[in-house]
């Protein structure tokens, strides 16, 4: 059986090693989150965010605008916090529930990447496709919390096998340049891509997300494989109070093949919000320097 790679518990340890940074070096962090709209799962990861934040000593200013807002308005929002020598770093909550259409690509690339604790700009994204991953550019948060997860289990990803499943700009590519970085050998499969199964096979390091409950199999994964399951699927389950239950986009029964495996929930989720406010301590300590 698998070994648990669990989120929570890593989680856990970044926490108390981000509380002692944040007295070592003397900074207050605060970390804004803007919100369009109302929507209820957006809400559930927003109350996650300022639980860790505040549990590790970084204060945050929570934003809930009108689903009536025009683009324009919030571009208004975006520059006034990019003004304010208070606020460390930015994050829009996606997706966005307006009645107006508003282009997201805008708006992730108008927060200044200094203050791009999501890694989401072009400019942070373009630098770590140049391999520029050593403090001079934020890592968006899921992908390097899937490499903590993945350094966590012991495998030396140097010469590895990886295969990324997915190839999102928010968790599949990034992913994949990471591993790269690493100095992985790295397949990135997609809807398009021709015999998954096989290719999958070859891993060492398998990373999934691609939205699909249960897509990966037991006999896809290669004996003592590493497996990072990124997907949250809600799936129908009548023995539970709310008529369904989250699972990911690998069968679980993988667990009896791989050597490690991430658990849903409790796996890539918390080290997503934990590489937050990471970033978030970060771009106060390098604040003060400047």
């Amino acid at each position: 059986m698998a070994v648990t790679l669990s989120g929570r518990e890593v989680s856990e340890e970044i926490k108390n090693r981000l509380k002692e940074k944040i007295a070592k070096e003397n900074v207050s962090p605060l970390l804004t989150i803007v919100q369009v709209g109302n929507r209820e799962d957006s809400n559930v990861y927003i109350r996650m965010k300022i639980k860790y934040a505040e549990e590790c000593g970084v204060k945050t200013d929570y934003t809930r605008l009108d689903r009536k807002i025009k683009e324009d308005e919030l571009c208004k929002v975006i520059k006034q916090l990019n003004e304010s020598d208070l606020v460390h770093g930015i994050i829009v909550q996606l997706p966005f529930d307006c009645e107006n259409d508003i282009n997201t690509d805008l708006i992730t690339n108008l927060i200044d990447p200094k203050k791009d604790v999501d890694g989401l700009s072009n400019l942070n994204a373009g630098k770590l496709l140049h391999g520029q991953t050593k403090g001079d550019c934020f890592l968006p948060c899921t992908p390097n919390g899937c490499m903590e997860l993945i350094r966590k289990s012991g495998i030396k990803i140097e010469g590895s096998r990886a295969v990324v499943i997915g190839r999102s700009k928010i968790v599949g590519s990034p992913m994949a340049q990471l591993l790269i970085w690493a100095n992985a050998t790295v397949t990135v499969l997609h809807s398009r891509s021709k015999n998954i199964p096989e290719i999958v096979k070859e891993a060492d390091i398998l990373v999934v997300a691609i939205g699909k409950a249960g897509f990966v199999k037991k006999e896809w994964v290669k004996k003592g494989a590493v497996v990072i399951d990124c997907g949250i699927n809600a799936i129908k389950d009548e023995t539970k109070k709310s008529g369904q239950r989250l699972v990911g986009d690998v069968e679980p029964d993988v667990k009896t093949v791989a050597g490690y495996m991430t658990p849903v929930p409790g796996g890539v989720g918390p080290m997503t919000v934990a590489m937050l406010i990471s970033n978030t301590v970060d771009s106060a300590i390098e604040k003060k320097k400047n």
